[in-house]
């Protein structure tokens, strides 16, 4: 198949993939089905923009390049502004996460320390998992261990002794920015916004542009087969993320994109025999449910938020047509001790991500959006912990230089 045929295929059967879940979600009624279509392009969009947590913040001090964090952070204005919308329509509630202050420190540092080791965060290692990268694929095997380890294992308890050392405000409400400014969310979403645009005008771009072949100036061609800059990949998860909130209340989760649980979820599926049911998580994500065991102590019971299932499974198919499309979907073999390293980095991304109820995306990206205190604390944790494993880790304790 000719390269020029094959890029039209694969845009055809995405588009169809789309198009066949969102007619079969509107006629039968099952809005949990909507999560199909929004982890497809979610999947699509990081792919495009490579648009990964882990590297992005490494590359600040790796490169000097703030372009990803940039991306991020248009997404999470972008979301801001929709989820301001749908809250002024009185389409969704929305929900904060409370402040599990211990909760979020030592989760971001094992998940900021341990995305570096294993080359990208949750939703990285899928997205590149999707695409053939074998140090991913070996992360993302290891983190539903890490994730179960804490939500049902030995470090059940712990965890859950973690999340009575809360902060809350003297109703019990969650720590958000807007009760603690006095300011409307959907004035402080606007103000963001303002500032956002603000500083992209002020900030004066090379005005000079590359020539265009004539292949290049096929628009629909190129914006399918090659690589996104970071901020457009911001913009339309930003936009996406409004969608998402919709779907995800629409099918009892109230709460945007997040992909942690997604992924455990997804491997009880496969490794376990589990009762299906749909489960409803409470509006503000707290410890793991609790059911009395036969010995009449509590234990973690397994249940399944189909959403997040399908909206995982969804992104990596996602990944990999955008992958094929850009011809960047090839297995990458990678040196057997860094595999190695990957798997042990996955598994402290999955223990550090399930004790701070989130990762990059459900934490930082929803989380930041929704102007939650407690997801403010878990992503400088998490940016630290980060930069300082990068600076050890990667750079060998040296090379760091600000300088011209």
């Amino acid at each position: 198949m000719r390269r020029d045929s094959r890029w039209k295929t694969y845009a055809a059967l995405s588009l169809g993939f789309i198009l066949l879940t969102t007619t079969i979600a509107f006629i039968s009624r099952l809005w949990v089905i909507t999560a199909m279509p929004i982890g497809f392009l979610f999947g699509f969009f990081l792919q495009k923009g490579d648009l990964c947590g882990a590297s992005a913040f490494s590359e600040v001090l790796l490169a000097k390049d703030w372009r990803k964090v940039q991306g991020l952070w248009v997404c999470i204005v972008v979301s801001m502004v929709g989820f301001a919308i749908l809250d002024r329509l009185g389409l969704v509630a929305l929900s904060v996460k409370p402040m599990f202050w211990l909760n979020y420190i030592v989760g971001g540092l094992l998940f900021g320390s341990g995305m570096v080791l294993a080359g990208g965060c949750v939703s990285g290692c899928l997205y590149k998992a999707a695409t053939g990268n074998l140090n991913s694929i070996a992360a993302l095997l290891a983190m539903p261990f890490g994730m179960a380890m804490v939500e049902y294992g030995p470090l059940s308890g712990l965890f859950s002794r973690m999340t009575t050392v809360v902060i809350h405000t003297s109703d019990g409400s969650p720590l958000g920015l807007p009760i603690i400014t006095g300011i409307p969310y959907s004035i402080l979403a606007l103000l963001f916004a303002a500032g956002t645009l603000l500083v992209v005008f002020l900030k004066k771009p090379d005005a000079r542009k590359t020539p265009q072949s004539a292949s290049d100036r096929r628009t629909i061609h190129r914006f399918l087969t090659r690589p996104w800059k970071p901020w457009q990949a911001g913009v339309a998860i930003g936009l996406l993320a409004a969608l998402a909130y919709l779907s995800s209340a629409a099918s009892g989760r109230n709460y945007p994109l997040g992909v942690t649980h997604g992924v455990l979820y997804t491997q009880q599926l496969i490794t376990e025999t589990i009762p299906v049911h749909v489960y409803q998580k409470p509006t503000n994500p707290g410890p793991p449910a609790m059911q009395k065991g036969s010995g009449g102590s509590a234990r973690p019971t397994k249940k399944i938020v189909w959403w997040l299932v399908l909206l995982v499974m969804s992104e990596m198919l996602g990944s990999f047509a955008s992958g094929k499309l850009s011809g960047q979907a090839k297995l990458l073999p990678k040196p057997p001790d860094e595999t190695v390293i990957a798997m042990i980095g996955g598994f402290l991304v999955g223990v550090g991500a399930v004790f701070a109820t989130g990762c990059v995306i459900g934490n930082i990206l929803s989380g930041w959006a929704l102007m939650s205190i407690g997801m403010l604390v878990f992503g400088v944790v998490t940016i630290l912990a980060n930069w300082v494993t990068t600076y050890f880790y990667l750079m060998g304790g040296s090379g760091l230089r600000w300088g011209g």
